[in-house]
């Protein structure tokens, strides 16, 4: 599987967890060993694994809304990688950032940031080349 396929794969299952309640795999898509932060939308910005950890506990445990990632474009910078999306959350959109970061063979998530947008994707880019930087 190339580093693209691997981290469109860690994003998807981001949002797979989150979507079906998964407590415990959310847990293990964080990294364990590099700084992590989240920003949920409207939040105050989290810093540290055990805070960004906590508050999708207590999200998912409110009820997560039903959620999909749409039009995910990957950029690679060597070890770490970023994937802009937008979220279809019932009926609307948001605009996300995701960052994942190379542990052993596995990519973990180091920052989400989540916000309203006007904007809403065209179609899922399936065909688009990724940045390789």
């Amino acid at each position: 599987m190339s580093d693209i396929d691997s981290v469109l794969f860690a994003n998807e299952a981001f949002y797979v967890s989150f979507a079906s309640g998964d407590v415990d795999a959310m847990d293990e898509l964080w990294s364990s060993k590099a700084p992590v932060s989240c920003i949920h939308p409207g939040w105050e910005s989290l810093i540290g694994r055990e805070n960004v950890v906590e508050s999708w506990r207590s999200i998912i445990r409110g009820g997560a809304p039903a959620i999909r990632c749409r039009a995910p474009e990957v950029f690679l910078y060597g070890d770490t990688a970023t994937v802009l999306c937008y979220e279809e959350v019932e009926g609307g959109f948001l605009i996300a950032t995701n960052v994942f970061v190379r542990e052993a063979v596995a990519w973990k998530m180091v920052h989400h940031q989540a916000a309203p947008t006007r904007g809403k994707p065209q179609d899922d880019h399936a065909n688009k080349k990724p940045q390789v930087n």
